[in-house]
């Protein structure tokens, strides 16, 4: 049994390029308990906190339950779920599982391949990182969800069948003339760019292109922020922060909140700036709204 396929088949909700990450943490989640416990039984009660931390942080900007995952996942022949009256989920609402003294565990087929091939969690995992996140997200996501990312990061063969387009870096840090687009850091170490990223404004998980459309040249601090949904841009290409972001520092003000509503720094003339749809998506999917006035 292919399980790499499997997971890629997990059926997930869609509606013109939403996020619905909600099966993919739980999936991880499940993944580093049993990298941790072996396939012990995840009670709800005692995994409902760190799922709903998951599905803040790394899920859509909506609101989302713990709940939906830990009950829809059975539908993928990937997850089991028990109660104290026997086999089968109560369904997806919070008070059904609680009560139920609900627990979840990954099948036991996927289990019994995960111990005898070990290498098969850390590809699991990746495609699942790959398919869904932004690639600066990942290392915190895992150290979360309780992965050991190092143990994960010796396996590498697992990318989708499209693969990335190694000059796109290039060409974004070229366009923005080797500056970040929001705050103009600009540095070199010994003739070499330090701390500078071409982003995807549309994730590559979600069909964002590898073209000059699609990126924009920030530092790795403002990547990060624009990737967590601290940071965005408008219709205008100005600035928005996110008014949930809290930063009391004099670097957080200079580095962030100083931010709102200044013009992001284009391209050089005659290359392509952000697209419309390509900001539109971000805004929705990954934005954290309302911002900042």
């Amino acid at each position: 049994m292919d399980w790499i396929e499997r997971v890629a088949e997990m059926r997930r909700w869609t509606r013109g390029g939403e996020r619905a990450p909600h099966k993919p943490l739980l999936l991880l989640y499940a993944l580093g308990r049993f990298q941790q416990h072996g396939n012990q039984p995840i009670h709800f009660s005692a995994a409902e906190a760190e799922l709903k931390k998951l599905l803040k942080e790394y899920g859509p900007p909506r609101d989302t339950s713990p709940g939906y995952p830990f009950h829809h996942l059975t539908n993928d022949g990937l997850w089991l779920v028990n109660t104290r009256h026997g086999a089968g989920s109560p369904g997806p609402e919070l008070g059904r599982l609680r009560d139920s003294q609900a627990t979840g565990r990954l099948h036991p087929d996927l289990a019994r391949a995960l111990s005898e091939e070990p290498s098969l969690l850390g590809r699991i995992a990746r495609f699942l990182l790959d398919a869904n996140f932004a690639p600066s997200l990942h290392a915190d996501l895992c150290l979360l969800a309780g992965l050991d990312l190092e143990a994960l990061d010796t396996v590498r063969e697992i990318r989708k069948a499209v693969r990335r387009d190694p000059g796109f870096r290039d060409r974004v840090l070229m366009a923005y003339e080797y500056c970040c687009a929001f705050c103009s850091y600009d540095g070199w170490l010994d003739g070499t760019v330090v701390g500078l990223d071409a982003a995807h404004v549309r994730w590559w998980a979600f069909d964002g292109p590898d073209d000059m459309s699609n990126g924009l040249c920030l530092c790795a601090i403002h990547h990060k922020l624009f990737d967590k949904g601290v940071l965005g841009l408008t219709k205008e290409r100005t600035i928005a922060v996110s008014a949930k972001y809290v930063g009391r520092s004099d670097a957080s003000r200079a580095m962030v909140l100083s931010l709102a509503g200044r013009p992001a720094r284009n391209p050089q003339p005659g290359l392509d700036a952000v697209e419309q749809g390509h900001i539109g998506w971000h805004n929705s999917q990954v934005f954290r709204s309302p911002a900042r006035l």
